[in-house]
């Protein structure tokens, strides 16, 4: 295998290095959030592509990249597509009851204020 056909990999905080302010950090933009409940209520690894938010391609890697780097979502390369994943048992680990609790109180916001207090950019 050559150096170009080797697997793309994306850096990752082990579970151990996740911190709760960076977590919160990532959590705390309403773009992101949204992210994050679409991956918990589908339950499944969605591509980038998959996602349709209100911005730039370059501001939804950004988006994407926040939460990879602090431990919400891993992302990996399956062929040409990145794919993504909820960290739920990592995070569950470190922090029990956090992301379901937010992924609660966020779709209390939205029942309150309406879908697009959750997306604006």
């Amino acid at each position: 295998m050559t150096e170009r056909d080797a697997p793309r990999a994306l850096a990752h905080p082990e579970r151990e290095e996740i911190r709760l302010e960076g977590v919160l950090h990532a959590l705390s933009d309403p773009l992101r959030l949204s992210i994050v409940r679409e991956l918990a209520d589908r339950e499944v690894e969605l591509a980038c592509s998959d996602f349709v938010l209100p911005v730039t391609k370059s501001t939804t890697t950004h988006h994407f990249r926040v939460l990879r780097e602090s431990g919400v979502v891993r992302q990996i390369y399956r062929g040409t597509a990145k794919m993504n994943g909820l960290r739920r048992e990592d995070l569950q680990s470190l922090f029990p009851g956090l992301l379901d609790t937010l992924l609660t109180a966020a779709a209390a916001e939205e029942t309150r204020l309406g879908p697009q207090a959750q997306a604006r950019p």
